[in-house]
């Protein structure tokens, strides 16, 4: 058994953040509580999200969580947001459950967006 607190796909996502970043004019929102600051930015065209960025200060854990979710929701509707539940990607990145108040600062991030983004959804031309 490994004593390495991180999951393989933790380090990986916390590795290369591809997602890592803002977006200028983008729906933002931020999110602090449990020693974790997480900010998203939404770019959504015709209710569908074009493009996910975050910035997180937190333990790699955060940051791995916040990077698969951006992954994992671009070009989907902006509406999925509202539903977004963090225990699946807690279950997938081996998440201990003495950091899931700091992992649920991620879902009152995306919900808050969805609800931000949704409102300003850019008509495409």
């Amino acid at each position: 058994m490994s004593t390495d607190p991180y999951s393989k796909r933790v380090r990986d996502l916390f590795d290369v953040p591809a997602h890592a970043g803002s977006l200028d004019g983008a729906s933002t929102v931020e999110v602090s509580d449990q020693g974790v600051r997480v900010r998203l930015y939404a770019a959504v065209v015709d209710a569908e999200i074009r493009a996910l960025r975050f910035q997180a200060w937190g333990c790699p854990h955060t940051i791995a969580a916040a990077e698969a979710f951006c992954a994992g929701y671009e070009g989907r509707p902006v509406v999925d947001l509202l539903d977004f539940s963090v225990s699946d990607l807690m279950q997938s990145l081996s998440v201990p459950v003495e950091k899931t108040g700091r992992i649920l600062v991620i879902e009152d991030a995306v919900r808050s967006l969805g609800s931000e983004a949704g409102a300003i959804s850019i008509p495409d031309d």
